[in-house]
């Protein structure tokens, strides 16, 4: 197949990109790339840098499916300009999807996140709870998700609520909680536990490209899939870490109460299956690290990044 792939040069289009190629699918990689590119050249890969705001910008003739996961990534990166966000991950995604209905695109793969659900009581959290998203962030993935739900009966739509993804990755992030606590215990010696108690879902980064592939494969597995598979507390995460790392935990008070669940039992009725752990991202990062592979660059810390080099 032909795949358009958006936000192709983030963290997670970085390992999905190749993948899609070693299956033998021909990409088109589509990013802004305000963090770089880290994609390797192939012949079987095209990269556009580009902005998702400009439809004009990329032609859509002869792409068999697309692959959206552009988006100003994470609560705090995204109320730091909520005009910003709800351009790209909102508006961008109904231009795209427009798009593609006019140029015949038959199969359209989103990347939505878990944190649509917002603050929630219930120790099980299933997709047919309701969403109250409570940041700009949630709210326009909640918003991209029910415009392209508007379209499943023209094209083949699978929506992907991720829980927060961890491991390695060339375009690494260091914002998200297993991998900001690896490299706290490597350069610091010292793991900052806010709260502790919260339960957060996880899911292996090369998992979720794993799933995006395997619904590329799978078109009858149609509508929206929670994708999380551990359930861990944030002070456990943190013990995790100590295993492979010695460093110091220590504990502070937390202004963010969130703490759910993720059910993904409607996922695996489809047969796909985790194959990696939270454990095997923290023994992977902690390795690289110690050849000198991984570095705490500035540009992987997504708010940091935005805040000194894309809203001067």
């Amino acid at each position: 197949m032909k795949v358009f792939v958006t936000g192709a040069c983030g963290y997670k289009g970085t390992i999905l990109v190749p993948k899609l190629i070693q299956a033998g699918h021909e990409v088109i990689a589509f990013d802004i790339q305000w963090f770089g590119n880290f994609l390797r050249p192939h012949n079987m890969l095209t990269v556009i840098r580009g902005d998702v705001r400009n439809p004009q910008e990329y032609d859509l003739t002869g792409i068999d499916a697309i692959i959206h996961l552009s988006s100003v990534a994470n609560d705090p990166c995204g109320d730091l300009d909520p005009k910003l966000t709800w351009e790209i991950s909102c508006l961008a995604t109904m231009q795209l999807a427009d798009k593609a209905l006019r140029q015949g695109v038959k199969r359209f793969i989103y990347a939505s996140s878990g944190s649509v659900y917002g603050v929630k009581d219930e120790l099980q959290v299933t997709e047919d709870l309701e969403l109250v998203p409570i940041s700009e962030y949630n709210k326009t993935k909640m918003c991209a998700e029910r415009i392209l739900l508007s379209y499943k009966d023209d094209m083949s739509v699978q929506i992907v609520r991720p829980a927060t993804v961890c491991g390695f990755s060339p375009r690494m992030r260091f914002d998200v909680s297993v991998n900001m606590l690896s490299i706290q215990a490597l350069t610091d010696r010292k793991i900052t536990v806010f709260g502790g108690d919260q339960t957060r879902p996880n899911i292996h980064i090369d998992d979720i490209t794993d799933l995006y592939l395997f619904l590329l494969d799978h078109p009858e597995h149609t509508g929206i899939y929670n994708a999380g598979f551990e359930n861990i507390s944030i002070l456990d995460i943190a013990h995790k870490v100590t295993e492979h790392a010695n460093a110091e935990i220590v504990l502070t008070p937390s202004n963010d109460p969130r703490s759910y669940r993720l059910n993904s039992d409607r996922l695996l009725a489809t047969g796909f299956r985790p194959k990696k752990t939270v454990e095997d991202a923290i023994k992977e990062i902690v390795g690289l690290y110690r050849q000198g592979a991984l570095k705490a660059e500035d540009r992987f810390y997504n708010l940091k990044w935005m805040q000194s080099h894309v809203l001067q």
